[in-house]
C-alpha cells in the first residue's frame, strides 16, 4: 500500500523545499551554550531558549551524574504503578512554590501537559476562549476536549470580552494564553484577562514556557511580571527551556484541579514517569536561579543593549522587551539564504518560516542570553546590517 502514498509524499516534500519552507536540522557536535560546534566550525548561537545559560553548564552535569548515581537512568513505569520517586514529588512542591500555586502535578513535556489538561475537566457544556497566536499544544489541547471554542483575535481584549458576554450562560469558561508568544516575544496583558476573568467569572491558564525562571522580580514568570500572581488560576510551562533545558513539563494551580489531573489527564496516566536524573537537576535550577538573581540582571542587561543597537542600526523592533526579538524577512526563501550567510560569519541563527509562523511572515528569531557578550552581540548587529 506505501506505492501508493509514496508519490503524495514525495509531492509535498518538493512543494516544501521549492518555496523554501524546508528546515535544515544542523547537528551540534558540542554542548548547548553561548558557543556550540557544528561540523567542524565553532559558531555564535542565538537561536536558544537557553535564556539563563545553565543548558550544557559544567554545574548542571555534576549534579545529573550525582542523580543518576542516586535515582537511576529511568523508572519503565508510569507515576500511579510504581513510577513515582521522592525526588518527583519534591520538584512538584519546589515548582508549586515558585510560581506562587498550591500545587503541580509533572509531565513529560509542556506539550504534553497542555495536551493532557483540557480535556480532564472541560466538557459540552464549558467554552475555551484562545488567543489566536497561541502555541500549537494549547491548539491541540483544547482540540482534545468537547468544550466549544472561541478564538480571540491576538491580544484583543474587545474581541475577548464579546466572547465572553456572547457565552456568559456556560458552566466553566476559561481563558488561555501564552505569557509571551514565541514568535514575536510580546507578552499577554494577563491584567487586562485577569479584570475580564473576574468580571465574567473565567478561569486563566497561562503558558508560561519562555517566561518561567527570568520574568519578574524573583523570575516567577508573566504573571509576576504583569503583577497578577496570585490572580491567574493555572501555569503551565516547561523545565526544557530557562530551568535548565533538558525537558518535562508542568502543570501548576489550585490543588484540587491538580488533584483531579492526576486521576484523568491521559498524557500523565499513560507515559512513562519523568526521568528522575531530569527531576533532580530541574529541582536544582530552581533553587540555583532563587540564589542567583545577577543571571536575569545580565540577561536584561543584553536584552536592551540588542535591541537598542537594532534600533540605532535602522532597524524596527518590536516593542516587547523580551529576550526574544524577530527580525522580520517576510520572504522565506531570503530569510534561510540570509541565515545560511550569518552561519558563514560565524554566528548561528535559525529563519522561521510557514508553517512555524504566517504565510509571508518570515523571520530570524534572535534569543538572547545571559551567558552572551557584549561583543557578540555587536558582531550580530554587524552582520544583520551587512546582509540586509
Amino acid at each position: 500500500m506505501y506505492n501508493h502514498l509514496k508519490p503524495i509524499l514525495e509531492s509535498e516534500l518538493a512543494k516544501i523545499y521549492e518555496s523554501g519552507l524546508h528546515k535544515e536540522e544542523r547537528v551540534l557536535n558540542s554542548r548547548q551554550g553561548r558557543i556550540v560546534k557544528v561540523g567542524n566550525g565553532q559558531f555564535l548561537n542565538f537561536c536558544a531558549n537557553n535564556y539563563l545559560g545553565l543548558s550544557g553548564s559544567q554545574r548542571m552535569s555534576i549534579v545529573a551524574k550525582k542523580a543518576i548515581d542516586r535515582y537511576g537512568f529511568g523508572l519503565s513505569s508510569v507515576r500511579f504503578i510504581c513510577g513515582t520517586q521522592g525526588i518527583h514529588k519534591k520538584l512538584e512542591t519546589s515548582t508549586a512554590d515558585f510560581v506562587g500555586k498550591e500545587d503541580a502535578i509533572l509531565y513529560s513535556s509542556c506539550m504534553s501537559a497542555n495536551i493532557g489538561f483540557f480535556a480532564s475537566f472541560m466538557g459540552e457544556e464549558d467554552i475555551i476562549f484562545s488567543d489566536a497566536l497561541n502555541h500549537a499544544s494549547i491548539i491541540d489541547g483544547i482540540r482534545m476536549c468537547k468544550a466549544e471554542r472561541f478564538v480571540y483575535k491576538h491580544m484583543d481584549m474587545e474581541c475577548l470580552e464579546g466572547g465572553l458576554k456572547q457565552f456568559s450562560g456556560k458552566r466553566i469558561k476559561c481563558i488561555v494564553t501564552d505569557g509571551v508568544f514565541s514568535m514575536d516575544g510580546d507578552v499577554a496583558s494577563l491584567k487586562q484577562i485577569c479584570d475580564l476573568a473576574d468580571k465574567y467569572g473565567a478561569l486563566v491558564v497561562v503558558d508560561d514556557s519562555h517566561a518561567t525562571g527570568f520574568m519578574g522580580k524573583n523570575g516567577r514568570g508573566t504573571h509576576e511580571h504583569c503583577g497578577v500572581l496570585k490572580r491567574v488560576d493555572v501555569i503551565a510551562s516547561t523545565y526544557g527551556k530557562a530551568l535548565g533545558g533538558a525537558s518535562g513539563g508542568f502543570i501548576a494551580g489550585p490543588k484540587e484541579l491538580i488533584s483531579l489531573l492526576r486521576e484523568r489527564s491521559r498524557t500523565y496516566l499513560f507515559s512513562n514517569s519523568l526521568p528522575p536524573v531530569v527531576a533532580a537537576t530541574s529541582l536544582f535550577a530552581i533553587d540555583y536561579i532563587k540564589k542567583h538573581p545577577k543571571l536575569r540582571e545580565k540577561l536584561w542587561a543584553n536584552t536592551l543593549y540588542f535591541r537598542k543597537k537594532m534600533t540605532e542600526a535602522g532597524f524596527t523592533v518590536p516593542k516587547s522587551e523580551h529576550p526574544i526579538v524577530p527580525v522580520i524577512i517576510h520572504d522565506a526563501q531570503k530569510t534561510q539564504n540570509m541565515a545560511k550567510q550569518m552561519l558563514k560569519r560565524g554566528i548561528y541563527v535559525v529563519g522561521f518560516s510557514y508553517p512555524v509562523v504566517p504565510q509571508n511572515e518570515a523571520r530570524i528569531r534572535v534569543q538572547i542570553s545571559s551567558e552572551h557578550r557584549k561583543e557578540d552581540i555587536d558582531k550580530l548587529v554587524n552582520a544583520f546590517v551587512e546582509l540586509s
